[in-house]
């Protein structure tokens, strides 16, 4: 999904000073990762970004900063069961297009994809409950065409 980079980071920047949180190097830093990441970005690539900018930054500055891009609404964590957590641009504040993953359990690739009449239909289902959806989260777990193509016993599954 298309990012928005620079207006992410002046919101960033405007987050902090609103809330009295200096408007740090570091903190910009994380931010640009994964702002300008262009995919789904751990902790782990995240520090290693910043390092190969010529900017190392300590572990426990990354995991700070990210508690605040999630909760300014400006990046977006997921939990795709690989035992570490993922960062997205967008969301909340951030006005990312809604969006859905596909989660390769043997590669990790994420996929990203938005379909209307599957957004239609989760309004649908929702109304025939009389339920009103603040968000929602579809997450579809297989094998991306690379690892069916190279195990094709996989794909037969």
């Amino acid at each position: 999904m298309k990012v928005d980079g620079p207006r992410l980071l002046d919101a960033f920047r405007r987050y902090l000073s609103d809330h009295g949180l200096p408007v740090t190097h570091q903190r910009l830093a994380v931010a640009e990762a994964i702002f300008f990441a262009g995919d789904h970005v751990s902790a782990e690539d995240i520090a290693d970004r910043v390092a190969q900018r010529g900017g190392p930054v300590g572990t426990a500055t990354v995991y700070r900063t990210l508690e605040l891009l999630v909760e300014s609404g400006l990046v977006t964590e997921h939990d795709f069961g690989e035992g570490f957590k993922r960062y997205e641009p967008g969301g909340g504040s951030a006005g990312g297009d809604p969006h859905e993953h596909c989660i390769c359990s043997s590669c990790g690739a994420v996929t990203e994809f938005s379909n209307d009449r599957l957004e239609r239909m989760i309004a649908l289902l929702a109304e025939e409950v009389e339920f009103r959806p603040h968000r929602h989260r579809l997450e579809i777990y297989g094998l991306c065409r690379r690892c069916q193509q190279s195990n094709p016993l996989a794909r037969a599954r």
